[in-house]
C-alpha cells in the first residue's frame, strides 16, 4: 500500500513540476513567472526527498527557490518589469475553486502519509547511492563530487549568474536615463 501512495505522489509532483514549469515560460508578467518558478522548485524539492536524497531537497529550497529567486524579483522590481494588476494569474472562480481542490488533494496525500516511512526508490538508474550516502554523509555525498570533478561547472555558473545580475542594472540604470 504505501509504494501505491508514494508512486501517485511521485508522478503528481511531476506533474505539478512540469505543469508549472509551462505556466512559468507562459506568462507575461515576470512576477507571476517567478512564482511559478518557485512553485516548480518545491515540487522538485519533494521529489528529491521522495528519493531519499534530503539534503539536496532542503537546499533546492534554501538556495534555489528562497536565494535565487530573491535576487531574481529584486532585478524585476529594479527594472519595473510588472504592474500590480499583473501578478494575480488566476482570476475568476473556477481558478480560485481548482487551486482549492488541489490543496485539498494534496493536504489528504500529507496526513495519508504522515505516519509511514517512505519505501526505497523506485525508479532504476537514477544514480541514487546509498553507500556512499552512509559512507560520507549527506553532505559529503553531494560536495565530494561537487568540488572535485564539477568544480569548473560551479564557478562558471556562479560567474553566468553575476553577470546577469550586472547585465540587468545596466539595462535599469540605461532606461531611467532614456525615461528622463
Amino acid at each position: 500500500m504505501p509504494n501505491f501512495f508514494y508512486q501517485v505522489n511521485f508522478y503528481l509532483f511531476g506533474l505539478i513540476a512540469i505543469g508549472s514549469a509551462i505556466a512559468f515560460v507562459t506568462r507575461r508578467s515576470p512576477v507571476a513567472a517567478a512564482l511559478w518558478l518557485v512553485n516548480t522548485m518545491f515540487c522538485l524539492a519533494v521529489l528529491y526527498v521522495m528519493l531519499e536524497a534530503q539534503f539536496i531537497g532542503v537546499i533546492q529550497v534554501l538556495v534555489y527557490a528562497g536565494a535565487i529567486m530573491v535576487v531574481f524579483l529584486f532585478v524585476v522590481m529594479l527594472l519595473n518589469l510588472g504592474e500590480p494588476s499583473e501578478i494575480a494569474d488566476i482570476r475568476g472562480k473556477w481558478g480560485k475553486l481548482v487551486a482549492a481542490l488541489l490543496g485539498i488533494v494534496l493536504l489528504a496525500q500529507v496526513a495519508a502519509l504522515s505516519g509511514k516511512r517512505m519505501p526505497e526508490p523506485f525508479i532504476p538508474g537514477t544514480g541514487y547511492d546509498a553507500q556512499a550516502v552512509r559512507d560520507l554523509g549527506a553532505v559529503g555525498s553531494v560536495a565530494q563530487p561537487l568540488f572535485n570533478e564539477y568544480l569548473l561547472a560551479f564557478e562558471l555558473t556562479s560567474i553566468l549568474l553575476l553577470v546577469a545580475i550586472v547585465g540587468a542594472v545596466v539595462i535599469g540604470r540605461r532606461r531611467q536615463i532614456d525615461a528622463r
